[in-house]
Formats: structure tokens, C-alpha cells, sequence
């Protein structure tokens, strides 16, 4: 997971430099501390959801890393909670506690006792990505462009990436197959966080919060038909179940004031 982290934030890296001294754009920053805590929680979702995706199938990894906005609705009730309001959102509720149905149904047909922590990775991740989209935020409101968002986070990627990669094995020789994969894998990233995080700050967040849940329709098919990955009814109704109750707390959360903004990191 490391050495993919790594390779996957370099290209990420070397492709946003080049497109910035393209434009003419700059990479400085007058908020660095709220790109350090962006990048801390959003490489380390991307870390641990890379490490699910090692020992899960597809759509599992995806459908749980997919929790953010689920877990984001869990947030909002626990500020409530602790700012002592009355003013709990019934929707919000509701929608956390179908998430977690969601999740249930997914990981009990579908996680054997080796996979748990893969499986346990991935549920982290959805957890670490709702608190990286809360620095999204931040960033958003302090005006700062996707180009520049998406160049500090791959960055942490970089730096994260080859500590754990020096940590393990290091990193490995890899045969013109290896490398095209590994390129692809940094490509594909790098402009689909582009295009997503253009998406959120440009469009409407709810039209491309229901666009975004197609991930896991595109993970499930892709495992069906490219990894003869098997999918049972209980799970595929969790999957459901977690795609309602994303939407659904997003939805509930704009209406009440907390327009959260979300895009994806991996």
C-alpha cells in the first residue's frame, strides 16, 4: 500500500507542477497548516483504503471508504451533543443508523476472518476522509484553487508513501507491466481528483454527491467482470442501504446550514 501511495502522489506531483508552470499559476500558500492537516488525514485514508483494497473485494473497499458522509452526519450530531443542543436532526439520525444497517450487511457475507482488518481499514477510511473533508472546507473558504489543494496532498502522499514503503521492503523493481499499472494508477488519480474537486467547488454538491455514489456501481461491476469477484444479495442490499443513507445525510446536512462540500481523495 505504501509503494502505491508513493508512486501514485509522485506522478500526482510532477503532472499538477507542470500544468501549474503551464498556467502560470503558483503553488504558494498563505494556509499552509490547513493543507498539512488535509494532507495528514487524507493520505492516511488513502493509505489504509489502498491496504483494503489489498485483501477486499472491490466494491467492499470502495462501498466502506464511501461511509464519509455517513460518518459526517455522525459528526454533526455529536457537536450537537456536546454544544448541548435540542435541535438534533431526526433525518441525520435516521440516516447514520441506515448507514450503519448498510455496513453491517456488507462486511457480515462478505469479510472472512482473515480479511477483518482489511475490513477494519477500510471502515477507518471512511472515517479519515470525513475529517479530511472538513479541511477541505477550510481551504475551500479560504480561497485557495483545486490545483493547489491537489498538489499538497500529493505531496503527503509522496512523503508518506516512501516512509512506509522504506519501512517495509522499500521499494520493489517492477517489471514494464508493473510500471504501466503503477503510471495509470498515478494518472487516473491525479485527474479524476482534479475533475471531482472542480466538480464540488464549481457545481451543485448534492447533483455530484449522487454522481460520486456511482463508484460503487463502477467497483462492483468492475470486480464482477474483471476479478470473477461474487457478490451476494445481503451485500449488495448494504451497498444500497450505504449509498441511501450517503445521500441522504448530505442532503439532510445542506438543508440544515452544513454544506460540507465533499471530494474525494481516492
Amino acid at each position: 500500500a505504501g509503494e502505491i501511495v508513493f508512486y501514485r502522489g509522485l506522478i500526482g506531483v510532477l503532472v499538477i507542477v507542470a500544468l501549474t508552470r503551464w498556467q502560470g499559476g503558483t503553488l504558494a500558500t498563505r494556509v499552509p497548516a490547513a493543507h498539512f492537516w488535509r494532507s495528514l488525514t487524507g493520505v492516511a485514508a488513502l493509505c489504509l483504503w489502498f491496504y483494503a483494497l489489498g485483501g477486499l473485494p472491490l466494491a467492499t473497499a470502495i462501498t466502506l471508504n464511501y461511509m464519509s458522509s455517513v460518518w459526517m452526519a455522525l459528526f454533526l450530531i455529536g457537536g450537537a451533543v456536546v454544544m448541548g443542543s435540542s435541535r438534533i436532526d431526526p433525518g441525520l439520525v435516521a440516516a447514520v443508523l441506515v448507514g450503519f444497517v448498510g455496513v453491517a450487511l456488507v462486511l457480515q457475507p462478505t469479510i472472512d476472518r482473515e480479511q477483518f482488518w482489511p475490513g477494519l481499514g477500510g471502515l477507518m477510511s471512511g472515517v479519515l476522509s470525513a475529517l479530511a473533508y472538513l479541511q477541505l472546507t477550510t481551504l475551500g473558504r479560504a480561497g485557495e484553487p483545486e490545483h493547489r489543494i491537489v498538489f499538497y496532498f500529493s505531496l503527503g502522499s509522496v512523503l508518506a508513501g516512501a516512509l512506509l514503503a522504506l519501512a517495509g521492503d522499500g521499494l520493489a523493481a517492477h517489471t514494464a507491466q508493473g510500471a504501466l499499472l503503477l503510471l495509470a494508477v498515478g494518472l487516473l488519480a491525479t485527474l479524476a481528483q482534479m475533475m471531482m474537486t472542480r466538480a464540488y467547488t464549481s457545481g451543485s454538491t448534492l447533483g455530484n454527491a449522487g454522481l460520486h455514489y456511482l463508484g460503487i456501481f463502477f467497483g462492483w461491476a468492475y470486480g464482477v467482470l474483471l476479478f470473477d469477484e461474487a457478490i451476494k444479495a445481503l451485500a449488495l442490499l448494504g451497498i444500497v442501504l450505504i449509498v441511501a443513507a450517503g445521500l441522504a445525510a448530505t442532503w439532510r446536512g445542506h438543508r440544515a446550514g452544513h454544506d460540507h462540500n465533499p471530494a474525494p481523495d481516492t
